[in-house]
């Protein structure tokens, strides 16, 4: 259930930045989440919809984007498809994530004065 905590912190994050704007209203936020972040989407989203009461983000719309791992070579660089080894077949180094660990705020979209 760390979902509720990486709410609150998202929470206040954007309560700061809209602080920061003079912002009146928060419209919508946009996440991206690594499907190897260990967050569960489903539990972000109503972890979201249960605390954003009460703040500036009440009315507004939160969309996740999923993003797939994607492995890469530490050595070559070589791509390395999910499910496969992750030892590269060409020169054996271990493959490393280059994506899919994330857990990025992307943008919000909010009403100035």
């Amino acid at each position: 259930m760390h979902e509720y905590s990486l709410i609150q912190a998202l929470l206040e994050r954007v309560e700061r930045e809209a602080r920061a704007h003079q912002a009146t209203r928060i419209h919508k936020l946009k996440v991206r989440l690594g499907e190897q972040a260990g967050v569960d989407p489903e539990l972000f989203s109503t972890a979201y919809q249960m605390f954003r009461q009460g703040t500036l983000c009440e009315g507004a719309e939160l969309e996740v984007k999923k993003v797939p791992a994607r492995w890469t070579c530490s050595g070559c660089g070589r791509a390395i498809a999910s499910g496969e080894v992750l030892v590269c077949p060409d020169c054996g180094a271990p493959a490393k994530l280059a994506e899919g660990d994330e857990l990025f705020l992307d943008s919000i979209d909010m009403e100035v004065p």
